[in-house]
């Protein structure tokens, strides 16, 4: 696995079993609203928003929490107005790192993120510094839960996924945007279970982090964006060794 997809496996876990359950729903929350804002409250005609529905399940958000969201999204309540803001900058072993933020104050945002990328060793650069090595692409995750891994990432090329790979007894298929829910429900319906769905930005290209100290504070900073009020999501195009990986997410 890229070292994105590793470490977005590991995010998945750790949510699963993270005991700060309210910035998780206020995350949550916020995609919510933004995705109904963006395109109605009805699920079947806003992917943004049925995306953002299965996420916010994900994490055990409760369905009342999930139809309050959605409705002060579409406007049938009350809720702050938000700003979608990306920030870009370099972390430690100059590994380039994406933030894409969901706020209701701009300058509390940038503040915040300018401060997390000093204290843990990066710095935040100009708009597009960093976003043009990313590509916007749709990554699953799936156990084959039974079935033959081979056929099964025989049957993911079939459904139009543009990269497939098997490792650690799971899939990790890669899509464009536009085939990324054909897939996933096609891997529903072959009886593969999914682990995660994402839409996310992936780099064309990664930087290997071999230094342990090294590593260490880029998984730090890493946390810290992840842990900011504001972001969403974190994006990175660092490579690590899996098992140093595994024990660094652990440490930190």
């Amino acid at each position: 696995m890229s070292g994105h997809s590793k470490w977005s496996t590991i995010k998945h876990k750790k949510a699963a079993t993270d005991a700060r359950k309210g910035a998780l729903f206020t995350k949550a929350a916020r995609e919510l609203a933004m995705a109904a804002r963006e395109g109605g409250g009805d699920v079947t005609g806003n992917f943004r928003l049925r995306l953002a529905v299965q996420k916010a399940r994900e994490v055990n958000m409760p369905a009342d929490n999930i139809d309050r969201a959605i409705k002060r999204g579409s406007g049938d309540g009350e809720g702050t107005q938000l700003e979608e803001l990306r920030y870009e900058g370099y972390g430690p072993g100059g590994v380039a790192i994406m933030v894409d933020c969901l706020t209701d104050n701009r300058n509390r945002t940038a503040s915040a993120i300018r401060s997390i990328f000093t204290r843990g060793g990066g710095s935040v650069a100009e708009q597009g510094a960093v976003g043009w090595q990313f590509k916007r692409k749709g990554v699953i995750i799936a156990e084959p839960a039974g079935r033959d891994l081979e056929e099964l990432e025989l049957e993911a090329i079939e459904l139009g996924a543009s990269d497939v790979q098997a490792n650690d007894g799971k899939l990790e298929v890669e899509t464009e945007p536009e085939d990324f829910e054909k897939v996933r429900v096609g891997l529903e319906e072959a009886r593969a279970k999914i682990e995660s769905a994402e839409l996310t930005m992936i780099p064309d290209t990664t930087i290997p982090v071999t230094d342990e100290h090294e590593a260490e504070k880029l998984m730090r900073l890493m946390e810290a964006l992840e842990d900011s009020d504001d972001a969403q999501q974190v994006y990175a195009n660092f490579d690590i060794d899996s098992e140093q990986l595994e024990r660094l997410s652990q440490a930190v």
